[in-house]
């Protein structure tokens, strides 16, 4: 019951001589923030989120067809792997490994475990047969999918509370020139600093 006699409290007229026409347009420009925060935030993060899966997914896609895993094998010179030496002690391999196109290269290549000399283990290679990352798997695509609808969710409502913060300061600013205004009006010679009556 409480967010329903809070939205009727923003959008209520109230009648009286200290109730002014400014502090129903803040209570208006309050329901009308809080509204396009409703609205516009799941929008743009829906917007966002179908954005970028369907950009992540192409890049998934180009990169299924474009990389390979192929077997290399250790160079027999590379040093073995000494444990303790840390998460990533061993895993910067030198490697020989022949493309699909059949030429064969060599070169330091990121192995997923520590391997020794005359090791043999799987490498990716992109269409030039050199060594790249793995692609885009789905778990991954659908992580920066969420985490790009939670960024554009997150902009959309900080641009609106922006837009708010911005009318409420110019709101705000009218107000106290109507007082000021008004003050004058009641009597001139009243509430200045130093006036002696």
């Amino acid at each position: 019951m409480g967010p329903v006699w809070a939205i009727t409290g923003l959008w209520h007229r109230r009648r009286g001589p200290l109730h002014r026409s400014a502090d129903r347009a803040e209570g208006r420009l309050a329901l009308a923030a809080v509204l396009l925060i409703v609205l516009a935030v799941p929008a743009a993060a829906g917007w966002g989120g179908r954005a970028a899966h369907e950009a992540l997914a192409e890049t998934a896609r180009e990169q299924h067809r474009e990389r390979r895993q192929v077997w290399a094998t250790v160079d027999p010179s590379t040093a073995r792997p000494v444990p303790g030496d840390g998460p990533e002690a061993g895993h910067r391999v030198t490697a020989t490994w022949t493309a699909p196109d059949g030429r064969a290269h060599a070169g330091t290549v990121t192995a997923d475990r520590a391997a020794g000399p005359g090791e043999r283990l799987r490498v990716w290679i992109d269409s030039r047969g050199l060594p790249t990352t793995r692609p885009l798997d789905p778990a991954a695509v659908a992580t920066h999918t969420a985490l790009a609808g939670i960024g554009a969710g997150g902009a959309a409502a900080g641009a609106v509370e922006l837009l708010r913060r911005s009318a409420l300061r110019r709101l705000r600013a009218r107000r106290l020139a109507r007082w000021d205004e008004e003050w004058a009006r009641t009597d001139p010679g009243r509430g200045c600093a130093g006036h002696v009556g």
